[in-house]
C-alpha cells in the first residue's frame, strides 16, 4: 500500500525530480488535461472531483511516510490544481500555456483562502484544497482575460510557434 500512496501522491514520482519538483508536477497536469478534455465536460470534472478525493487520501499518508508536512515530493495536488484551472476552458496550446503560468502563480502567493487553508488546516486536505483555489484563481483569471481579450491567446500560439 505505501508504493501506491508514494505513487499517487509524487504524480507517478515526478515529485521526486531534484529541481522544482511543484512545477514539474504541474507539467504533468498537462497530459492529463488534454487527455480528460477529449471527452465530455460531466467526466473531465467527475474526474477532476476524484482526482481530489484521491489525493487528499494519498497526501495525507504521504506526510506520515515522509515525515514532513505537506513535503515537496507530493505534488498530486499541483496536477488536481492545474485540472482546475483549466476547468470549461476551451483547451488549446496558448491557453494550456497560459493556464500554467496563472496556476504556478497564484500557487505560488497563495492568495486567500489558499494561504489560511495552508497555514491552518493539516493534513490531506490542506495539501490539496490550497492547490485547488489556487486553480480556481487561475481558472478566473484566463476566463477574464478570454472575455476581455479573446484574441490574446491566438497570438499568444503564434507567438510561442514562431520560436518552434
Amino acid at each position: 500500500m505505501n508504493k501506491f500512496v508514494t505513487f499517487v501522491a509524487t504524480g507517478g514520482y515526478a515529485g521526486f525530480s531534484p529541481v522544482v519538483p511543484g512545477t514539474v508536477g504541474t507539467l504533468l497536469g498537462l497530459p492529463l488535461c488534454f487527455l480528460f478534455s477529449a471527452y465530455s465536460l460531466p467526466i473531465y470534472l467527475l474526474t477532476t472531483a476524484t482526482l481530489f478525493f484521491l489525493g487528499v487520501w494519498a497526501a495525507g499518508r504521504a506526510e506520515v511516510l515522509f515525515g514532513r508536512k505537506d513535503s515537496p515530493q507530493i505534488v498530486i495536488d499541483e496536477v488536481l490544481g492545474y485540472l482546475v484551472a483549466m476547468a470549461l476552458v476551451p483547451l488549446s496550446p496558448g491557453a494550456a500555456f497560459l493556464g500554467f503560468l496563472f496556476f504556478r502563480l497564484f500557487d505560488i502567493i497563495k492568495p486567500p483562502p489558499a494561504r489560511e487553508i495552508d497555514r491552518k488546516m493539516e493534513g490531506g486536505v490542506a495539501v490539496v484544497l490550497d492547490d485547488a483555489v489556487a486553480g480556481l484563481y487561475a481558472n478566473l483569471a484566463l476566463h477574464l482575460l478570454l472575455w476581455t481579450k479573446p484574441e490574446f491567446i491566438p497570438d499568444l500560439e503564434n507567438w510561442v510557434y514562431s520560436f518552434l
